[in-house]
C-alpha cells in the first residue's frame, strides 16, 4: 500500500507558491531534482517508454477499425491515453514514405532503365528450334538480351554473377539441342565463358570529360545554361529557377545517354528526390484538406480547428493503410517463393486493405458531421473529386522538384 505524502510547508524552488502536490499548480514545475543517480533514470526512461507504448496500443487499433472513434474521443476531451493527432499523422507519414522508398529500390533492383527484365531467361526457344541455325539464332538472342541488362548499370555485384550463370545455363541447352539435332555442339570452352564484361567510366574520369565537351556538347550546354528571366519574379527566384532547369536537363541527359554510370546515379537522385519532397508536400494538403471540409460543412458551424483534427486523423489512417499495403507486398514478395499460397493471401489483404481506405472515410465523415447518407455521399463525393485533384497538383510538383534534385 502506498503511503500518502504531505506536501504541507514545502514551497515552489521557481516561483515560492506553496505547493499542493507534485508538480506546482502555478508554473508547473516538479518538486522532484532532476539531479538523481543513473539507476533513477533508468527507471523513468522505462516508464516514458511504456507508457508511450501502452498509447500506440490505445491508438493504433481504433484508427485502422474504428471509422471517426479517435477523433470524437479527442473531441470529448479524453486526448491523454491517445497520441496527439498531428504526432501521430507524422509519424506514420514518414514512415510510410521510408517503406515505400523501400519498395522503389527493391523494384528498381530487379527491372531495368528500359523495361527489360535484369536476368530474366527464356529458353523455350532453343529447346523448340527445328534446325541448328535457329538454335544458333535463338541462343544469341537471349545472350544479347542478358548484355543488354548488363549495359543498363543496374545490377548488383550479385545479379551480375547471375547473368553469368543464367549465359552458362543456356549454352548447355543449345549444346544438348544441337546434338539432337545432330550438328556439332557448343565447345566446352564456350559454354564457360562468361559475357563480356560493360566498361564504366570512373566517376571523376566522367566528370573530367563532361568539363571538356566537343563543339556539340558545347552548343548544348549553352542552350541548357540559358538563364530564366521572369520579369515580375525577383532575382532569386530566377536563379532558382535556372539552377532546377540545369538540373533537370542534366538528369534528362543522364538518364537518356549512354553511360550506365551517370544512368543509375540519375535514377536514384531523382527517386531519392521524389520521396523527399512528397512528406513536406502532404503537410502542405492537410490544411487545404481542412479547408475543403470546411467549406462544405459551413452550416454545421463547426471550428476550423475540428476540420483540421478530422483531416489529421484521415491523413493519418490513409498512412497507415499504405504502411501496411507496403509491408504486405514485401512480405508477399519474401514468402512467395517459400510457400506460394502466401502469395494469394496477400494479395487478398492488400485488396482488402484498398478497398477499406474509402469506405472507412465515408464512414467516418458520416459519424462525425451526423448527416444523412445522401447528403454524406454526395459531400463525399465532391470532397473526394477537389482533393484528388488538389493531390494529382501536389504529386506533380514533387515529381518535378525530384527530377531537379
Amino acid at each position: 500500500m502506498k503511503q500518502l505524502t504531505s506536501y504541507e510547508g514545502l514551497h515552489c524552488a521557481n516561483c515560492g507558491a506553496s505547493m499542493q502536490g507534485e508538480f506546482c499548480h502555478e508554473c508547473g514545475q516538479s518538486i522532484h531534482s532532476v539531479l538523481k543517480p543513473v539507476h533513477s533514470m533508468a527507471e523513468e526512461t522505462l516508464e516514458t517508454v511504456l507508457h508511450i507504448d501502452g498509447r500506440i496500443v490505445h491508438t493504433l487499433p481504433p484508427l485502422l477499425l474504428k471509422p471517426g472513434f479517435l477523433t470524437l474521443e479527442y473531441f470529448s476531451g479524453r486526448r491523454v491515453r491517445y497520441i496527439a493527432p498531428f504526432r501521430l499523422m507524422f509519424v506514420l507519414c514518414v514512415l510510410s514514405f521510408f517503406v515505400f522508398h523501400l519498395v522503389i529500390d527493391q523494384i528498381s533492383s530487379k527491372v531495368a532503365a528500359h523495361g527489360f527484365p535484369l536476368v530474366s531467361v527464356n529458353s523455350n526457344a532453343i529447346e523448340n528450334a527445328g534446325s541448328p541455325a535457329q538454335v544458333r539464332k535463338a541462343l544469341q538472342k537471349q545472350l544479347d538480351g542478358l548484355q543488354n541488362a548488363r549495359a543498363t548499370g543496374l545490377l548488383s555485384p550479385n545479379l551480375l554473377d547471375q547473368t553469368n550463370v543464367a549465359a552458362q545455363d543456356l549454352r548447355q541447352k543449345a549444346s544438348r539441342r544441337l546434338l539432337e539435332l545432330g550438328a556439332a555442339p557448343i565447345s566446352a570452352a564456350s559454354v564457360a565463358e562468361p559475357l563480356p564484361s560493360v566498361t564504366v567510366k570512373p566517376a571523376d574520369t566522367m566528370r573530367a570529360a563532361a568539363t571538356v565537351p566537343d563543339d556539340a556538347g558545347q552548343k548544348a550546354i549553352g542552350q541548357e545554361s540559358t538563364p530564366v528571366q521572369i520579369a515580375w519574379l525577383p532575382d532569386m527566384v530566377n536563379a532558382r529557377l535556372t539552377e532546377l532547369a540545369r538540373h533537370i536537363q542534366d538528369n534528362r541527359h543522364a538518364v537518356l545517354g549512354d553511360d550506365p554510370l551517370r544512368r543509375q546515379e540519375a535514377l536514384q537522385r531523382m527517386i531519392g528526390g521524389v520521396f523527399s519532397t512528397l512528406p513536406p508536400t502532404m503537410f502542405v494538403l492537410i490544411p487545404v484538406f481542412a479547408i475543403l471540409l470546411k467549406l462544405f460543412y459551413v452550416f454545421r458551424r463547426r471550428l476550423y480547428m475540428e476540420h483540421l483534427i478530422v483531416a489529421l486523423h484521415s491523413h493519418a489512417f490513409i498512412f497507415l493503410s499504405l504502411l501496411l499495403i507496403a509491408v504486405t507486398g514485401m512480405l508477399s514478395t519474401w514468402l512467395r517463393p517459400h510457400a506460394a499460397w502466401t502469395g494469394y493471401a496477400m494479395g487478398l489483404l492488400q485488396t482488402a486493405l484498398i478497398l477499406w481506405i474509402p469506405t472507412y472515410l465515408l464512414v467516418m465523415q458520416k459519424r462525425i458531421y451526423r448527416q444523412g447518407w445522401p447528403m454524406t455521399v454526395l459531400k463525399f463525393w465532391c470532397v473526394s473529386w477537389c482533393y484528388f485533384g488538389l493531390l494529382g497538383i501536389a504529386l506533380l510538383v514533387a515529381l518535378v522538384l525530384g527530377v531537379a534534385h
